[in-house]
């Protein structure tokens, strides 16, 4: 789509743009004026989230949350568990798929099976039923999963996180831009997270973009990367983990995802070879029939000796609960877990202000 009929369109979309920031606007007054109901809590609540539609990084973010503080707190995550089949409070064990609580709190649970990890719209009540579990397994920290739009709780800290690729700072109102919130929202974080940084990046760079977020005095600004690990087999007992760096020139590398945007793990496996295939579905996508012919046809056209299909983290669950899966892929099925780090050697204090905040409530 050329620049100019993107123009356009954004064009023809700013007038809903301006009444749903009126919405927004008015609806963040009523909070601000107390005339809509919020509630504080004496543990401490951590919010991750952003200002715009997916995205940002989020999960890679509060999974080192919980790796940082999980041996040291009882640890609980809540989510709303978005785009689950079901409703309400649901505490997550390891049999919950992911259809039941949604895709990021399946991928949390499975990976740390020790926390507690529950999904329910309504934070008050999922922070409610939380706190009434056993004094032995009741949280001593909650980690809310995007939650900065959700106002009637009023975290303990706010994390805010955007892509640099894509400053909350140069985006606009939905539906015209991504932003859910007027950029003024940014003022309610505590901590502004720019996410996904090049590893090339300038220290000039990043001095731009904080004179472009223009942080408040009370407000710290980090910077993060994301971090790939090994390709881990979606069917253990069908093949082993790899390294990266085991992927070769000839390689053929079918990518499909379904994640807000694909262009970084793109650009990371291009470093090893030319030959990927993407095939990219919407953020959040439920694999169908059709979807799974359409990969299928693609598969079959690569090099059997030198293909390898891969899926980001978060689609492995759906895909591996398929039904109609085939059985052909699974010794060829990989997904890529994703960590992140934080530039400018700036973690130690990044923990310490996490570790702080916690124990001013012990």
């Amino acid at each position: 789509m050329s620049i100019g009929h993107t123009d356009r369109i954004k064009a023809l979309l700013w007038p809903f743009s301006f009444l749903y920031g009126i919405g927004v606007r008015l609806r963040n007054l009523l909070f601000d004026w107390k005339i809509l109901r919020t509630e504080r809590y004496d543990l401490p609540i951590i919010c991750v989230g952003n200002l715009t539609v997916g995205g940002t990084g989020k999960t890679p973010h509060t999974e080192y949350l919980i790796r940082m503080l999980k041996n040291r707190y009882r640890i609980a995550v809540l989510s709303r568990g978005y785009k689950r089949k079901t409703n309400g409070f649901i505490l997550a064990n390891n049999q919950h798929t992911s259809e039941e609580i949604g895709d990021e709190p399946h991928q949390m649970k499975q990976k740390f099976p020790e926390i507690l990890v529950a999904v329910d719209a309504d934070r008050r009540r999922g922070i409610r039923r939380l706190l009434s579990l056993p004094a032995d397994k009741r949280p001593e920290v909650i980690l809310l999963d995007d939650a900065f739009q959700h106002r009637h709780v009023i975290p303990s800290l706010n994390i805010l996180l955007t892509d640099s690729h894509r400053l909350y700072t140069h985006d606009h109102l939905l539906p015209a831009g991504r932003l859910r919130e007027p950029k003024h929202g940014a003022k309610r974080a505590d901590i502004i997270i720019v996410t996904k940084c090049e590893a090339c990046v300038q220290p000039i760079d990043f001095r731009i973009m904080e004179e472009d977020i223009h942080p408040s005095p009370y407000q710290e600004l980090f910077f993060s990367h994301i971090q790939y690990g090994d390709l881990l087999p979606l069917f253990p007992g069908k093949a082993a983990p790899k390294p990266l760096r085991s992927i070769k020139d000839d390689s053929e590398i079918l990518l499909v995802s379904g994640i807000a945007s694909p262009r970084l793990l793109e650009e990371e496996l291009h470093k090893y070879t030319k030959k990927i295939t993407s095939m990219a579905y919407p953020d959040h996508h439920a694999f169908t029939k059709h979807d799974i012919r359409e990969i299928q046809s693609a598969f079959q056209r690569l090099d059997p000796a030198k293909r390898l299909l891969l899926v980001t983290e978060k689609d492995a669950a759906r895909l591996r609960d398929l039904p109609s899966l085939p059985e052909e892929w699974q010794p060829y099925l990989y997904y890529l877990p994703i960590t992140i780090g934080f530039c400018l050697g700036k973690e130690e204090h990044f923990q310490e202000l996490i570790i702080k905040h916690i124990q001013s409530y012990e």
